[in-house]
């Protein structure tokens, strides 16, 4: 009995080692497909590889992802890619462009577990709400929704996921301020 029950543990232990195995390579490069698309969105042109230059930092308990956009050698803008724990319906991860000078040029959802119909709609693909960053600096732009006192419009009936993003937003900004200051730029 002893070893009829450890040939079937190793047996289902060497096939899901193997499942890992087979799917491990096709997951990682549908993030870093996933993770491209959406630097090709937040920055402007640049001729590098921001995904092969990025680094991590530790700001507010995460860990921050930080991609610089090159053209000629020359610094066009940071991607900076946030994780807040703040929706409705769990973590939204979110990569935010900057230009050098910290405007937003333009954000993208990543992930999230937010209701159909109402916080799904922070996906640009749904709704305009993301576009209302586009060309602000938060340093004249209160990254938070306007029943908080801030200049972002919420969702209708999605306040929440709305907070979230836009908390998403505002540490994705202090990142950008730690990553200028670290590198000498101006924000």
């Amino acid at each position: 009995m002893f070893l009829t029950l450890l040939l079937i543990c190793f047996g289902g232990s060497a096939i899901l080692g193997g499942v890992y195995l087979l799917t491990h390579g096709p997951i990682e490069a549908a993030q870093t497909a996933k993770v491209n698309r959406a630097l090709m969105g937040v920055l402007p042109e640049f001729d590098n590889t921001p995904s092969e230059e990025c680094f991590e930092m530790d700001l507010e308990g995460q860990v921050i992802k930080a991609y610089p956009a090159l053209f000629n050698g020359e610094p066009v803008g940071w991607a900076v890619e946030v994780v807040t724990t703040r929706g409705f319906g769990g973590p939204i991860q979110i990569m935010v462009g900057f230009l050098p000078d910290g405007t937003i040029f333009n954000s993208a959802l990543i992930s999230h577990s937010e209701t159909p119909g109402l916080g799904d709609k922070l996906d640009a693909e749904k709704s305009d709400f993301s576009t209302q960053f586009k060309g602000k600096h938060p340093a004249t732009f209160t990254l938070a929704v306007k029943k908080d006192g801030g200049m972002v419009d919420a969702i209708t009936a999605a306040t929440i996921s709305s907070r979230a993003f836009c908390h998403a937003m505002e540490v994705a900004y202090k990142a950008f301020q730690h990553i200028a200051t670290q590198e000498g730029g101006k924000v």
